[in-house]
C-alpha cells in the first residue's frame, strides 16, 4: 500500500483517543511515522465514572507492537497544559494537535440542567480550545503547525435534544476559523471536520446496520491530509463519513437593499421578504469584509429606492419579464369593430380592416397595444409580474399609453414581449409606474414598443422622485384644424371585450354599481381605438401604414351611448395634438395626446444574420452556425447525430427530460431506445431544468454545465449521476446544427418541431385537452343526477381550437355527452374552453366567474345553462376522480 505521505518525526497529540474516531487517527500516524500522544480520560460516553487508563494504555501498545512509537495521557482535555507537557516530557514538541475528545448529554432543552449544559462546553468547546492553546505558542514559534478541530452536522444544522452539543460543536468551527486567520502567517493550518463514524457517541443513536458501514477509517485519511506538511488548506470545514468527504461554505442571498437615507418598516420588510429569501443571485463570503462590501456599496451608492410595491433596484437589475402570444386575421378584425370600425359595412375605409383580402387588408394600427398588453395581464393573472412590481390589479388604474410601430403590423404573427418597469415616481401616499414593452416577431425584428403608465394607489411614500409636473402635449391656444364628432354604439363594450377585456365592469351593471358607476363604462383602451382610428380616418386615409406611434392620458370614463367630439391640432407634418371630450357631459376624457406618422410607409427591416454565439450572449466562437439557432435547432441535430451513431444514443442507458425556460419548453432525450421526443417524459431517470439561453451557451458555447450548476442555473432532480452520462453530447457537430437551423429559417420542414408535439408526448395542446372531455363520456350517464341544472337542454362544448366537438343533453333520468354529428341541431348554449386551461376549468376549485372573465371559456347562448353545464361536469370530476 502507497504511504508516501508520511509523518516521520512529527508529534501528534490525539484527545479521545482511547476508542473509535481517536484510536483510529493513532494507529494511521503511528504507521506513518509519527509519534502520538495517546489522550483519554478514560470516563463514560456521558463523561461521568472513575477515569481509566486501560482505553488510552491498549491503544499506544497496539502503536508500539506495530513498531511504532507511542505514549499515554490520561488527562482531562480542560487540563490542556498537562497534556501538551506529556508530549514535552517524552518527544520535545508537538506538530500536530487533533481535538478529538467528547460526550454526550442529549436532552430536551426545557429538561436540561446547566450541569448538562457546561459538561458538555467544558469538553468539546473549554477542552479543545484548552489543548490548542497550550500548544498554540510551541507552533507559532517553530513556524509549522496543523490543528483539526471536530464539529458535528449537529452542530452545522441543529438536532433535537441537543442543544448544548450543537452550540459547543459549532462553536468549535467559530474558533477555528479566527484560529486560522491568526495562524497562517506563521504556518499553522487550523481546520474543522464533521465526521460520521461508529463511535461510543454515535453506538446508541444509530441502528447496527448502519453503524457496520460507518467505519472510523473513512474519515482518518481526511484528518491525515488536512494535518499533512503538504497540505496548504486552512478554515475549510468538511464532512466526511461512510467513503463520502465534501466541503461546506456559506451561500448568502443577495437580498432586499433600502436607501439608507429613507426610514423603513416592518411592512417594507414583509414586501421584499420573499427576496430577501432568494438564492437564485447568490454569493459565498468567505470573510467579514465579504458581507460588509455589500452594506458599503449600499451606503456609497443610494439604491433608486422602493417599498413592498416597487423595487426599482430590483427592476434595474433584472432581465426583463419573457411573454408570448400570437395573433391571426380574425383578432385584428374582432378588434377592428371593437374600436368603431363597420358603421358603413360597404366601404373601403371598412373592408380594409375586417375582410382579408391579401394585401388589401390592413390591421388597424392601435392594434398595436393589445398583444403586448393583453400577454401582460394574463402573466398577472397567473402571479407573474416585472421584476419589480408587486401590485394587485386592485391598486392599478390606467393612466397613460404609448404605443410605436416600427413597421405595419402584420396580420397574423407569434410575438415576443419583454416586459420591465421602466421607471417609477412618488407621488406621496401613492405612485405612478411605467410599464415598458418592446416585442418581437419570430425572426427577431422589434415590431412594437409599449408604455403604460399605471396609477398605483397607495404604493407610494418611499422619497423617491416625483417626476414632472408639466404635463406634454398641451394643446395650442387656437381652433383646432380638424373636429371627429362620433357616437358610440351602445354593445360597444360587448364586442370591445371579446379582444381580450373579461372585465365585468364593462359588462356587469351590479359590478359596475359596486365600483360606483351607475352602469358599465367603457374600456379605457376601446376610446384610445376609437380616437387612433378618427385619427388614421382624418390624416391618412388609405395610408394606414404611415401611422407611428400615439400617446394618450386617460382623465374620465366614457359610458356606452356617448358621444365623442375629438379636437386635431397640427404640430408639423408629421404630428398632431389632440383632446377628445364627451359632448353628452362635456367633460374631457383624453387629454395631452398626440400622435405620429413617417413620411411614408416604413418597410419591414431584413432579418440580421445572427450567430448561435450571439443568440446566446457570446460572440467569440468562430465555428457557431451561421444563423440565429433555436433550442429545437439543437435537438434536432441531436437527432441526426443518433442516426449517424446507434450505439451513442443508447449507450447511457437512461431517459433524460430538459426543462427549458424563457420561453417554457420541454423535451426528452430517450437515450435507451436513441429517440428524440418533444415533451415531458412519462418516466425520466433525470431532469436538467434551465433557462433556453443557458441552454444554448452549454451546447453551443462549450459553456461548463459544472459552472452552471454551482452558479444555480442548472438543477437535476432524479439519478443526479446519470447526467454525467450526457458527455456524449460533447461531440455533436456545428455543422449538424447548422443544417438543422437553415433547414427551419428556409421553410424546410424540421426532424421534429416541439410545437407540433404528438399528444402521446405528454404536450398539452388540443388533443390532451380532447382526452381530458373525452374521458367524461362514459361516466356522464352514470351519473345523470348530477346534470339535473341542464335538464331539459342541449349543450355544445367544443375547444377553442374547433375540433372536436360534443353534446351534452339531459333530461329527467339520462344524460349524454356524445360526440356533435349532430349539424344544424339548436342547441341552447355553446360552451367553448381554451384547449391549454381545460384542466383549470373542468377539474380545479378556481371560481367559474373568475375563469369566465379571464377568458378561460366563453359561452354563446343561455349564459347561464353553459356555465350551469361546466359545473355539472366539474362535479362529475370530483365524483370519479
Amino acid at each position: 500500500m502507497d504511504q508516501s505521505l508520511r509523518f516521520d518525526d512529527k508529534v501528534v497529540i490525539i484527545t479521545g483517543a482511547g476508542g473509535g474516531l481517536g484510536r483510529e487517527y493513532a494507529k494511521m500516524y503511528g504507521a506513518r511515522g509519527a509519534r502520538v500522544v495517546v489522550n483519554d480520560l478514560g470516563g463514560s460516553p456521558t463523561g461521568e465514572g472513575e477515569g481509566s487508563s486501560r482505553a488510552a494504555d491498549l491503544v499506544v501498545n497496539e502503536i508500539i507492537e506495530a513498531d511504532g512509537e507511542a505514549v499515554a495521557n490520561y488527562d482531562s482535555v480542560t487540563d490542556g497544559d498537562a497534556i501538551v507537557q506529556t508530549a514535552l516530557d517524552a518527544y520535545g514538541t508537538v506538530d500536530i494537535v487533533v481535538n478529538n475528545a467528547g460526550i454526550l448529554r442529549d436532552t430536551t432543552f426545557h429538561k436540561m440542567s446547566q450541569a448538562d449544559w457546561r459538561s458538555i462546553m467544558d469538553v468539546h468547546l473549554n477542552g479543545s480550545m484548552s489543548v490548542t492553546r497550550a500548544a498554540w505558542p510551541i507552533l507559532r514559534e517553530k513556524g509549522f503547525g496543523r490543528i483539526i478541530m471536530t464539529a458535528s452536522a449537529a452542530g452545522i444544522y441543529g438536532n433535537f435534544g441537543q442543544a448544548n452539543y450543537s452550540t459547543a460543536k459549532l462553536g468549535l468551527h467559530g474558533l477555528a476559523q479566527t484560529l486560522s486567520l491568526e495562524g497562517a502567517p506563521k504556518g499553522v493550518f487550523v481546520n474543522t471536520i464533521a465526521p460520521l463514524a461508529a463511535s461510543r457517541l454515535t453506538e446508541t443513536v444509530l441502528p447496527e446496520a448502519v453503524l457496520k458501514q460507518l467505519s472510523p477509517a473513512h474519515v482518518a485519511p481526511l484528518v491525515g491530509w488536512l494535518t499533512h506538511a503538504d497540505c496548504n488548506e486552512t478554515g475549510g470545514l468538511f464532512e466526511v463519513g461512510a467513503g463520502v468527504i465534501t466541503r461546506l461554505r456559506w451561500e448568502s442571498s443577495e437580498g432586499a437593499r433600502f436607501r439608507v437615507d429613507r426610514r423603513i418598516n416592518i411592512e417594507d420588510v414583509a414586501g421584499r421578504f420573499d427576496r430577501i429569501n432568494d438564492f437564485e443571485r447568490s454569493f459565498y463570503p468567505k470573510a467579514p469584509t465579504d458581507t460588509l462590501a455589500l452594506v458599503l456599496d449600499n451606503v456609497n451608492n443610494p439604491r433608486h429606492g422602493g417599498n413592498r410595491f416597487i423595487d426599482l433596484d430590483l427592476a434595474e437589475a433584472s432581465p426583463p419579464l419573457a411573454l408570448e402570444n400570437s395573433y391571426d386575421e380574425r383578432d385584428v378584425a374582432l378588434y377592428a369593430l371593437g374600436v368603431g370600425v363597420g358603421k358603413n359595412p360597404l366601404a373601403e375605409d371598412t373592408l380594409r380592416y375586417v375582410f382579408e383580402r391579401g394585401e388589401a387588408f390592413s390591421v388597424l394600427p392601435s392594434y398595436g397595444v393589445m398583444p403586448p398588453l393583453n400577454s401582460l395581464l394574463s402573466a398577472m393573472m397567473n402571479g407573474e409580474q416585472a421584476p419589480g412590481l408587486n401590485v394587485g390589479f386592485d391598486r392599478l388604474l390606467h393612466g397613460e399609453q404609448y404605443t410605436e410601430l416600427k413597421y405595419p403590423i402584420a396580420p397574423k404573427a407569434r410575438l415576443r414581449h419583454e416586459a420591465r418597469l421602466a421607471r417609477a415616481f412618488d407621488k406621496g401616499e401613492h405612485a405612478v409606474g411605467v410599464v415598458a414593452i418592446d416585442s418581437f416577431d419570430e425572426e427577431g425584428r422589434k415590431v412594437l414598443y409599449n408604455e403604460s403608465t399605471f396609477f398605483m394607489r397607495g404604493a407610494g411614500g418611499w422619497g423617491g422622485d416625483r417626476g414632472s409636473s408639466t404635463p406634454e402635449n398641451g394643446k395650442p391656444d387656437r381652433a383646432p384644424d380638424a373636429v371627429v364628432e362620433e357616437t358610440i354604439a351602445d354593445d360597444q363594450a360587448l364586442l370591445y371585450r371579446l379582444s381580450g377585456d373579461w372585465n365585468p365592469l364593462h359588462v356587469d351593471p351590479a359590478f359596475a354599481k359596486n365600483f360606483g358607476f351607475n352602469r358599465p363604462i367603457l374600456h379605457g383602451l376601446c376610446t384610445f381605438g376609437y380616437v387612433a382610428r378618427q385619427a388614421v380616418e382624418t390624416f391618412l386615409g388609405a395610408e394606414p401604414g404611415r401611422f407611428k406611434s400615439i400617446k394618450v392620458r386617460f382623465v374620465q370614463s366614457v359610458y356606452p351611448g356617448e358621444t365623442l367630439v375629438t379636437s386635431f391640432w397640427k404640430d408639423g407634418d408629421n404630428r398632431v395634438i389632440f383632446e377628445t371630450r364627451v359632448k353628452d357631459r362635456d367633460e374631457v376624457v383624453i387629454s395631452n395626446a398626440a400622435v405620429e406618422f413617417y413620411d411614408a410607409t416604413p418597410e419591414k427591416p431584413a432579418v440580421k444574420a445572427a450567430t448561435a454565439s450571439e443568440s446566446a450572449g457570446n460572440s467569440e466562437r468562430a465555428d457557431a452556425p451561421a444563423q440565429e439557432v433555436v433550442s429545437a435547432d439543437v435537438f434536432n441535430a441531436i437527432t441526426a447525430l443518433f442516426e449517424k451513431d446507434p450505439a451513442a444514443a443508447t449507450a447511457p442507458g437512461s431517459v433524460f427530460q430538459f426543462d427549458l425556460s424563457n420561453p417554457d419548453h420541454q423535451w426528452t432525450l430517450d437515450m435507451k431506445d436513441g429517440a428524440v421526443v418533444p415533451g415531458p417524459a412519462a418516466k425520466p431517470d433525470c431532469t436538467l431544468i434551465m433557462s433556453d439561453a443557458d441552454f444554448l451557451a452549454m451546447m453551443l458555447e462549450g459553456q461548463d454545465p459544472q459552472q452552471l450548476y454551482f452558479a444555480g442555473k442548472l438543477k437535476i432532480t432524479g439519478n443526479v449521476m446519470a447526467s454525467a452520462k450526457l458527455e456524449v453530447l460533447k461531440t455533436l457537430d456545428p455543422a449538424l446544427v447548422s443544417e438543422a437551423a437553415a433547414a427551419r429559417l428556409s421553410g424546410g420542414a424540421p426532424i421534429i418541431s416541439n410545437e407540433a408535439a404528438p399528444a402521446d408526448a405528454g404536450t398539452s395542446g388540443a388533443s390532451d385537452a380532447a382526452d381530458v372531455i373525452s374521458a367524461l363520456e362514459n361516466e356522464v350517464p352514470r351519473h345523470a343526477e348530477t346534470f339535473e341544472p341542464v335538464s331539459g337542454k342541449t349543450i355544445g362544448l367544443r375547444l377553442k381550437q374547433g375540433e372536436p366537438r360534443w353534446l351534452l343533453s339531459a333530461d329527467a333520468t339520462n344524460a349524454s355527452l356524445t360526440p356533435d354529428e349532430s349539424g344544424d341541431l339548436p342547441r341552447t348554449a355553446t360552451v367553448i374552453i381554451d384547449d391549454e386551461r381545460v384542466d383549470a376549468v373542468l377539474r380545479s376549485n378556481d371560481p367559474l366567474q373568475s375563469l369566465y372573465q379571464h377568458g378561460a371559456f366563453y359561452v354563446h347562448g343561455d349564459l347561464k345553462a353553459g356555465v350551469d353545464a361546466i359545473d355539472a361536469l366539474r362535479a362529475l370530476s370530483r365524483i370519479t376522480a
